[in-house]
């Protein structure tokens, strides 16, 4: 049998991560893709003291006894970017949980102009751990279509700052957006990648219901990409991170009842398994080049992998069986599972 590299490194033990959205808060901007409402369910009222309790003590019945930490976080909206007593407001609601043990952190999003000597001077006296940037892109002529009102170079100095500061960070990039290509992403992953972060989250463009970019889709004036190609292309990025040695924690938005509703949704690579697709294009990937070493022609193959690896290697509706009969004109492709084989690599007997 003769290994491949993994395709896809070992996943380090997750956080738990306990979500508490704030959406649009604190946005100084609309961008074109946004309608935070329609994407948590959630109006932008800020949530209270006891929401932020009860919402914790429902994700720690959920909690994994290996899990190694938990995190509140304050997603959805720009929370640097709230008035200040709105920001120690959320945070001694937090810190208390803290304090008595129930969880071990606090990480927050926000945009990258908001990162300032003076905000960072209010988080000081928190038990702030993580911080992750709605970065979105590093071409600053995707930024200006988009409407974010940042440019690249307010990434790299809130990168910087952060660092400075010995916390976690995380760094969100799209694909797909405006006046976007593959080779102007893969430049902005090469930028990010330049900054070392401790990990990025990839989400692709959706129409989203309300948002401008609805408007332009409707007049044929933005077309999303494809689900094939946002695949490939997520691949590609997905690769590149890794590569480099940088986690890629989340592919494409949580699924909920809003996104799964063709209402919200009008167009755009969604997809609640949209991370399985990524995966399965890079076990078929790894597959497709070990079959093409094998010199002798043969009707049938027969592939190994980890037990954890199977679904990857099968693909989402056991499409990569199809697509490997196809390539390489295959009466049977047969996937066992091999306990000792080393997790996210393949072989072909």
């Amino acid at each position: 049998m003769e290994p491949t590299q993994n395709p896809s490194p070992t996943p380090a033990l997750k956080p738990l991560i306990i979500p508490v959205f704030i959406p649009h808060c604190g946005c100084p901007h609309t961008c074109v893709f946004c309608n935070q409402r329609a994407i948590t369910g959630t109006s932008r009222a800020l949530p209270e003291k006891n929401e932020i309790h009860a919402r914790v003590d429902e994700f720690l019945g959920y909690k994994r006894k290996n899990r190694l930490l938990t995190e509140l976080s304050f997603f959805g909206g720009n929370f640097l970017g709230l008035e200040l007593e709105q920001i120690k407001q959320l945070l001694d609601a937090a810190v208390g949980l803290v304090t008595y043990g129930k969880i071990d952190g606090i990480r927050f999003s926000t945009r990258p102009d908001t990162i300032d000597e003076n905000r960072l001077r209010v988080i000081r006296s928190y038990p702030v751990s993580t911080v992750e940037l709605g970065v979105q892109s590093m071409d600053n002529g995707v930024l200006r279509q988009a409407g974010r009102g940042h440019s690249a170079e307010d990434t790299v100095h809130a990168v910087k700052l952060l660092q400075g500061e010995s916390l976690a960070v995380g760094l969100q990039i799209m694909t797909g957006l405006p006046g976007d290509t593959e080779d102007i992403c893969l430049e902005t992953a090469r930028r990010v990648i330049a900054l070392k972060p401790d990990f990025v989250r990839i989400y692709p463009t959706l129409v989203i219901e309300g948002s401008a970019l609805a408007d332009w889709y409707r007049k044929g004036q933005y077309q999303p990409l494809s689900m094939g190609a946002c695949v490939t292309q997520l691949k590609k990025l997905y690769l590149l991170f890794t590569g480099s040695g940088i986690p890629v924690i989340r592919m494409g938005l949580q699924a909920s009842g809003e996104l799964d509703d063709p209402a919200t949704v009008l167009a755009g690579p969604y997809h609640p398994a949209l991370g399985h697709m990524v995966f399965s294009e890079i076990f078929l990937d790894a597959a497709a080049e070990q079959i093409q070493k094998k010199s002798s022609p043969r009707d049938a193959v027969c592939l190994t992998v980890n037990p954890r690896n199977l679904s990857r290697m099968q693909g989402l509706h056991k499409k990569n069986i199809q697509t490997l009969k196809q390539m390489f004109r295959l009466s049977r492709v047969e996937i066992k599972t091999d306990d000792a084989l080393t997790l996210n690599s393949v072989t072909v007997i």
